[in-house]
């Protein structure tokens, strides 16, 4: 907090909205903080309207309204994100129809779950404390599951696998190590033979790390697969993938990499980035992290920056690329995490099916609410549904691995 109330004092509305300890008592408000904005109010009653019209500023965010400029959008969500992260509860009003807001925060020293959250209408914004149970109908979050399929055919179910070499594929060896992780090793001791490929395969509720041969590290979400050789040869290195994939590819300038989606191809020389390309979504999304990469579709092809996404289209070869794009929520599934942000219900669903490797039902019409937060992918499956339920905006009912939505 500060020490001095002097560089307040010719703020205006939109300085006020832009201030992170002004945002931080907006949203988060503690006794501290009263004390100091209270006495401030007190002291300068000028400024009490510019502190007001902040206030409706921030408690009016919303991604898609644009009568809030995105620099301060931004501002609150970062705000948002910061104060999830250290196990903080958002205390925020709903006082604009713009949005419905879910939030769970889970405290790893603790055995309950805080959620924060606002129904689309002018209710305040409700804290519930949830303790843990172990319900009779209850679905465990997903793990570190996978298959690799060896070259001649053979399987080795990973998650059951031993740790240590698991196999010999061609001047490679094949190891697992802790934590759901495989490596190929370089094998000095034998002599040159033919490239093999494998593949791993991971289930709806399965992850997997992967140690390429050439050092890149790959990271599988829930129902995808990546098909590689066992060792790079020539000017150029390959692989195929299928669901979401992240990659922080190893640099060498004279052999790119290449991912091919379908009949889409991603080149890059070492970079980080995030594949999106599920069957059932419309548009398969690269987005940047780190370096360049190059996406091409048939005659067309771009170039992206980092923090852009190329979006592809299964029924064109128009690329379209959005800038600024929030990359903590793009990989957010690689690092523990759902982030949601202005999404709909069949867009969480979705990414809960894969995840929880459940079947959804809709009984009725899907509500059009959108929600915003921070999710964390290692709870029962119960625990999201029961704050999502308690927006008022849907209902649910677990059915074995079945959820029906209500």
């Amino acid at each position: 907090m500060q020490d001095s109330y002097d560089k307040y004092f010719h703020y205006s509305a939109t300085d006020f909205a832009m201030d992170d300890d002004f945002i931080n008592w907006v949203l988060f408000p503690d006794d501290e903080n009263d004390t100091f904005w209270n006495e401030f109010i007190i002291s300068n009653p000028k400024q009490y309207k510019n502190i007001e019209t902040a206030k409706s500023i921030i408690f009016s965010f919303d991604n898609k309204t644009e009568k809030v400029p995105d620099e301060i959008k931004n501002r609150i969500w970062d705000s948002v994100i910061s104060n999830a992260g250290n196990g903080r509860v958002v205390s925020m009003k709903s006082r604009r129809i713009w949005m419905v807001a879910a939030s769970l925060l889970i405290l790893v020293m603790a055995s309950i779950s805080y959620f924060y959250f606002s129904k689309n209408d002018n209710k305040e914004m409700q804290r519930i404390v949830a303790k843990k149970t172990n319900q009779k109908n209850d679905i465990p979050p997903g793990g570190n599951k996978a298959v690799l399929t060896l070259a001649n055919g053979s399987s080795i179910v990973l998650d059951s696998a031993q740790n240590g070499t698991l196999t010999q594929q061609g001047n490679a060896k094949v190891v697992k190590l802790n934590g759901g992780k495989l490596i190929y090793q370089k094998d000095e001791n034998t002599n040159a033979v033919a490239v093999q490929f494998n593949t791993i395969t991971t289930p709806c509720g399965g992850q997997y790390q992967l140690v390429l041969a050439d050092g890149s590290k790959v990271w599988l979400n829930a129902e995808s697969s990546i098909t590689f050789p066992t060792a790079f040869t020539g000017n150029e290195r390959r692989v195929e993938i299928k669901g979401e994939v992240y990659f922080e590819v190893a640099h060498i300038a004279t052999m790119p990499f290449h991912v091919k989606v379908n009949n889409i191809d991603v080149e890059v020389l070492g970079t980080h980035f995030n594949i999106n390309a599920y069957d059932d979504d419309e548009v398969m999304k690269t987005t940047l992290l780190e370096g360049s990469v190059k996406v091409s579709k048939g005659n067309e092809s771009i170039l992206i920056a980092p923090g852009e996404q190329a979006g592809v289209s299964n029924s064109s070869d128009n690329i379209e690329v959005k800038k600024n794009v929030d990359v903590e929520e793009v990989v957010a599934w690689k690092n523990g995490k759902f982030i949601f942000n202005n999404a709909d219900l069949k867009t969480i669903m979705r990414q809960l099916q894969r995840w929880y490797n459940i079947d959804v039902v809709y009984k009725s019409k899907i509500p059009d609410d959108e929600f915003i937060g921070v999710i964390s992918r290692n709870v029962n499956i119960s625990e999201i549904l029961k704050m999502l339920e308690t927006t008022g905006a849907v209902q649910f009912e677990i059915d074995g691995r079945k959820i029906i939505v209500k």
